[in-house]
This record gives structure tokens, sequence and C-alpha cells, in this order.
């Protein structure tokens, strides 16, 4: 069973930065690895994913300021957030595909002044 381990998030002012880590626990490539939102009331949606070879895909609403990265040999991936808005509150859960879905337990991100 593999378990998808975040850490941080927490609080940020608008404008700010957070950086987002996951870590899978597993002995074989997580193909794709990344990283989900829930803002409060709204549905879960992607924030921005990458694939074992690099490939990034970002949300529209955060192209430009938030950057995916990934270390294929820790089978970690990380989500540095620049110029952080009110709207990124939300729960951000880290993902991973390898033939079947695996989600962490989430992360609270609070952007306010």
């Amino acid at each position: 069973q593999v378990q998808l381990v975040e850490s941080g998030g927490g609080l940020a002012q608008p404008g700010g930065s957070l950086r987002l880590s996951c870590a899978a626990s597993a002995s074989f490539s997580i193909a794709v690895m990344g990283w989900y939102r829930q803002p409060p009331g709204k549905q879960r949606e992607l924030v921005a994913r990458i694939t074992a070879g690099g490939t990034a895909t970002n949300a529209d609403s955060v192209k430009g300021r938030f950057i995916i990265s990934r270390d294929n040999a820790q089978n970690t991936v990380h989500l540095q957030m620049n110029r952080l808005k009110p709207e990124d509150t939300a729960v951000y859960y880290c993902y991973g595909w390898a033939y079947q879905d695996y989600w962490g337990q989430g992360t609270q991100v609070t952007v306010s002044s």
C-alpha cells in the first residue's frame, strides 16, 4: 500500500509564498505525481501534476505563479507557490498514480491578511 505524506502549507499573506512537499512510500516509481485542491464549499480541482519524465501540467489559475517539481529517486513532489492569492485558500492534496490512484490526507493552505 502506497502512502503519500504531505508537509508544508499553513498561513500566508497575499503575495507571499509557501512550499508544499509530498513523499511517497513506494519501492517503485510513481508514474504521475501532483497536487489537487479543494476550496471551501467547492469541488476538488487539479492544481498541477508532473510525470516521471518531467512533463508538467498546470491549471490556468496557477500558471506563472506555482511551480511543480519532483525527485524521481526519492519519489517526492514539491509545489512552490508564489504570489499567493486569497482564492488559493484550500485543502491541498498530494496525488499519485501508478496503475491506481493514491491520495494524501491533505494540508490546509490559507491566504489571508
